[in-house]
């Protein structure tokens, strides 16, 4: 049992990880196409689609990746703490 929840601890901080570059990478113009950035976009959509719907924007910024981060590292710490 304890090497499942590290195991998922680690999926949690892996996905976090993901998210902070999936906003990295917002900032610069690559192609949408690129098979890196498709792939990106398909691991963390499913975090953070629904979190777009309950965080606001912040003026013109949007914070959600930051608020999944969050709650990706929370989660890995609960994991890790059990």
């Amino acid at each position: 049992m304890r090497q499942l929840l590290s195991f998922l601890a680690l999926m949690a901080e892996i996905l976090s990880f993901a998210v902070f570059l999936r906003a990295i990478i917002s900032w610069f113009p690559i192609s949408p196409n690129n098979s890196f950035v498709v792939v990106l976009v398909q691991v963390t959509e499913p975090i953070i689609a629904p979190l777009r719907r309950v965080v606001p924007l912040l003026g013109m910024m949007d914070i959600t990746p930051l608020v999944a981060m969050v709650a990706l590292q929370i989660i890995a710490s609960l994991l890790r703490a059990i």
